[in-house]
């Protein structure tokens, strides 16, 4: 008996090699990574896809099994986030709590702002409110994980006590720390986000997707986080699978529809282009970019390493990310400053692009009216580009 006791404690009830529960473990945490970025992120804090009731419930057990989390505390302190970005109430922006404190204390953070009544009664609407959630999952958010060292240490023996610690800190490391700490700090950028919002790989599959942060900032209620050819989002993937097998309606996957051959100018349009404006000043980034670059390929009395800098530059400030670099001296000396005819129309009509989106008071008409006019400006501009950037921009619908 004493023998048997003691083989149980050393291997548990499945009696795995080493590698082979440090492969469980990684689909054990690969699930509650796909619970939180499809679940908890994009279907209940942004309603960016509807899932089958018996899919959203075994999710949110999950997770009260492997986190503690309650699915209307974490919509409501992301929510927040989303409408105070990178400002003091912002619950764990690295602009202002530093990158090592969203970092390494991302979870003590979260726990501080979920336990803000009033953070939980603006941000919290339309999340499960029903009898398990508050005689349940809501009133004892610590019973799962103490049931879960139970069940890992049953199934694994006493390594399960590891087992179980790395699934306590996976998502307060990667999710509340890596993807808020970092994805606020360092990485690239492929829209001017009026945040600090940035993509730290291309590859979204560790954390489902969620590495594709500003992606997700420029188009927060789409349910798809992937937006150039060559990244990747994991979490998309899954939903695609449940969508296929019918347990998944997507609400909301960003991509602009492009009408081939239409050309007029209307109210469809408009809205369309307002709700894809982070895409659309990205196009016409790259488009004045490469005019800024044959201007600049043109200047014989800048050196090839200035030449690099400076379209460097350009390319920030028309991403909107620091100012124009035509206000140099050595720009303005070499005849590629604001006043270079070349370079002028991509100026004004980039400034005038920007301030249409600013302009909140203006309506549907007014707005209409002013973008009917940048569009008929551009294609008069002289500039082959930007009439082919305005032709484009005719299609949306």
């Amino acid at each position: 008996m004493f023998r048997l006791s003691l083989a149980f404690l050393s291997n548990g009830l499945l009696y795995l090699a080493w590698w082979q529960i440090v492969l469980v473990t990684l689909i054990l945490t690969h699930v509650t990574i796909i619970s939180v970025t499809v679940y908890l992120h994009r279907c209940q804090a942004h309603r960016a896809l509807e899932l089958h009731p018996a899919v959203a419930h075994f999710f949110r057990f999950w997770l009260w099994m492997t986190t503690g989390m309650v699915t209307g505390h974490w919509a409501a302190v992301h929510r927040k986030h989303h409408a105070k970005c990178e400002t003091a109430e912002d619950p764990h922006s690295p602009q202002t709590h530093g990158i090592w404190k969203v970092l390494l204390g991302g979870a003590e953070l979260y726990r501080l702002e979920a336990s803000n009544e009033e953070t939980l009664r603006k941000f919290g609407h339309g999340t499960p409110n029903d009898w398990i959630e508050w005689n349940l999952y809501a009133k004892y958010p610590s019973l799962g994980v103490s049931l879960l060292i139970v069940i890992d240490v049953a199934m694994f023996g006493i390594v399960g006590i590891s087992v179980w610690a790395i699934q306590m800190m996976w998502i307060p490391f990667w999710a509340g720390g890596v993807v808020n700490g970092i994805g606020h700090f360092r990485g690239y950028r492929n829209f001017g986000t009026a945040d600090a919002s940035m993509n730290i790989i291309p590859f979204g599959i560790l954390i489902g997707g969620e590495e594709l942060h500003n992606n997700h900032h420029a188009y927060a209620t789409s349910a798809r986080l992937s937006r150039k050819w060559y990244e990747l989002d994991l979490g998309w993937m899954y939903i695609r699978v449940l969508h296929a097998l019918g347990l998944a309606t997507i609400r909301k996957a960003a991509a602009p529809h492009l009408v081939k051959g239409k050309t007029i100018l209307d109210d469809a349009t408009l809205q369309a282009v307002l709700r894809n404006r982070y895409e659309v000043m990205a196009n016409y980034a790259r488009a004045a970019e490469r005019a800024y670059r044959q201007e600049i390929g043109r200047k014989e009395c800048i050196t090839r390493r200035e030449k690099a800098r400076l379209i460097r530059s350009a390319r920030a400030w028309l991403r909107g990310e620091h100012a124009w670099p035509g206000s140099s001296p050595q720009l303005k000396s070499a005849g590629l400053d604001g006043r270079n005819p070349g370079l002028r129309p991509y100026v004004e009509l980039r400034d005038e692009l920007l301030a249409m989106w600013e302009r909140s008071n203006l309506s549907r008409e007014q707005l209409l009216l002013q973008l009917q006019d940048w569009c008929r400006r551009a294609e008069v501009s002289g500039s082959k580009t930007l009439e082919a950037f305005s032709l484009r921009l005719r299609q949306h619908a």
